[in-house]
């Protein structure tokens, strides 16, 4: 018998230590980690529990089939007195089936045998009243179950049947990925019809079907047994004929206790790992905020010491040094990553020759001439560094359409990378540009996005070809500027955002000096590797704690 409290409170450490990033939030919440250790945990106090290894209870003198029997009796005198419709017979488990051996007391069954389930009555929208609980997939959470929010029918009409429970069903999301959505009702209502309500007869619990249901294991079956392929789902079928332990009646109650109370301590340790990690993140958010407003080199060198004092304690999770490389690029692009050299051509004389440049440029009708914009305000929340020069885009950068090239157009075997809106999304046998160039994404999700192309290209019209001055403005210079520059502020703001030449040249930033874009490229290139490094060594460490915490529920399960 596994002692889990021992189990938990000795490895404490690696159930809160073990969290991953998430892919997608998802509805019903809106963390950006998952607690992978916690979850390991929460899974392996479900199986112990289903497998008999959570309490002790003496079975010996307890008759497994009987307890069936009692079961199947009390479904056939309802069949018999018409308060349920009698289903298809199903056949006996198989050994194959029997996932390992039932401890002493316990039984296997089919879910179908020992339930309704697959027979719910429907309810109308003229049937039921206002205050009527009305149950989505989305209002329970994913993993964990709870129900998030409770709607009644004067919040959410709807005009389609749904399914009808009462209080103490069992009600079970069929719908993949929501295979592990299973609360008890404690009230009456209609839910879903992608929510089956069942019920449980004598000698079974709804709390401990409900665990059942949750099981790992009973998942594992679940999405095995899906069918469809926009919205899998599990079919009734399918669902009746999953097999299930059964517990006898006051064992179940004592595990329902018991695992209520172990997964009360698991939503502790959960509270307090996101408390920490909203905690650090707060502080590192602080700290660095500190340095891009520093007023002078003195209080920049403070607070720097302040950070570099406790490096090692602050940039330990992925987080973290997004946000040191986000303040890297805004110290960059701000005049306080490297130091200014007062010997330097200013930018000053660089915006001479752009301007110089365009015109003729113009003149030659090589590009258009620039539809007329009102510059943003001035910036005036920092001194300008000595040299640079405070300009709008559109001083510097004209941008166009690349050109349409659909998904069927490109060529899959060919070596010519195509750039969208998100960067490279296919290639191609021919090119559009022959030679190095800036791109910014124009529309949808990734509109205001900065990439540099090879020397050969296709540039599509989903993402803008920007010309600038080549022997006054470094390219991975301006790569770095625009990224740092919110280009998507002012898109038009409907289901699909889009951006335009009129709306990137308003905005203002800063320009130093041909000599020190380069050094600044330099330096955050090498600084982002480093960042880089710092964030493998994070992804090994939080793989490891992962791997640790299966090994810990592999021990205790074996």
């Amino acid at each position: 018998m596994t002692d889990i409290n021992k189990l938990i409170t000795d490895n404490i450490d690696v159930w809160t230590n073990a969290i991953s990033s998430k892919a997608s939030t998802g509805r019903g919440s809106n963390k950006k980690v998952e607690f992978t250790g916690i979850k390991s945990l929460r899974n392996l106090i479900l199986e112990l529990a289903v497998q008999g290894k959570l309490i002790k209870v003496d079975n010996s003198g307890v008759n497994p089939q009987n307890l069936l029997d009692q079961i199947l009796d009390a479904k056939k005198e309802l069949i018999r007195q018409k308060k349920l419709k009698k289903q298809k017979s199903l056949p006996p488990l198989s050994e194959e089936e029997v996932l390992f051996q039932a401890p002493k007391g316990w039984i296997w069954a089919r879910l179908g045998e020992v339930t309704n389930y697959g027979v719910a009555d429907k309810a109308e929208p003229t049937s039921v009243d206002d205050d009527c609980w009305v149950l989505e997939l989305e209002d329970v959470e994913k993993s964990t179950s709870r129900l998030l929010k409770r709607v009644r029918f004067s919040e959410r009409n709807f005009k389609s049947s749904k399914n009808r429970f009462v209080s103490g069903d069992v009600i079970y999301g069929k719908l993949r990925p929501y295979l592990d959505k299973v609360i008890v009702a404690d009230e009456a209502g209609v839910c879903t019809t992608e929510m089956i309500p069942f019920r449980a007869y004598a000698n079974l619990d709804s709390r401990f079907l409900r665990l059942l249901m949750k099981t790992p294991y009973f998942i594992d079956y679940a999405n095995n047994s899906t069918h469809g392929m926009n919205l899998p789902r599990m079919g009734t079928d399918k669902a009746r004929l999953a097999p299930i332990l059964i517990a006898p009646i006051e064992e179940q109650k004592l595990i329902v206790k018991k695992v209520d109370e172990l997964m009360s301590l698991c939503d502790q340790l959960e509270q307090q790992t996101e408390a920490s990690i909203d905690a650090h993140q707060l502080l590192v958010e602080e700290l660095l905020s500190t340095l891009t407003n520093s007023e002078n080199a003195q209080d920049f060198e403070q607070n720097w010491a302040r950070i570099a004092e406790h490096f090692d304690l602050l940039f330990t999770t992925e987080h973290s040094i997004e946000q040191l490389k986000q303040t890297i690029l805004q110290l960059a692009v701000m005049g306080k990553l490297v130091p200014q050299d007062p010997t330097d051509e200013p930018a000053s004389k660089l915006l001479e020759r752009i301007a110089q440049e365009k015109e003729q440029l113009i003149k030659d009708k090589v590009i258009k001439k620039q539809p007329a914009y009102k510059a943003s305000p001035l910036m005036k929340e920092f001194e300008i560094p000595t040299g640079w020069a405070q300009v709008s885009l559109g001083e510097i950068i004209q941008v166009s359409s690349g050109d349409g090239l659909t998904s069927r157009q490109m060529n899959p075997e060919g070596d010519i990378p195509v750039f969208g809106g998100n960067g490279i999304n296919g290639y191609h046998d021919s090119h559009n540009v022959e030679k190095q160039t800036l791109v910014i994404g124009r529309v949808g999700f990734y509109c205001g996005s900065v990439h540099i192309t090879p020397s050969k290209a296709w540039i599509t019209d989903n993402a803008f070809n920007t010309y600038f001055s080549e022997e006054n403005i470094d390219i991975n210079f301006l790569s770095w500027l625009l990224k740092a520059t919110d280009l998507a502020q002012n898109n038009n703001a409907t289901a699909q955002p889009v951006i335009s030449g009129k709306k990137i040249y308003p905005l203002r930033v800063l320009l130093p000096p041909l000599k020190e874009q380069k050094h600044i490229s330099i330096k955050i290139h090498e600084l982002y590797g480093i960042c880089e490094l710092l964030k493998d060594s994070i992804t090994e460490a939080s793989h490891t704690n992962v791997q640790l915490s299966e090994a810990v529920v592999g021990k205790a399960l074996s």
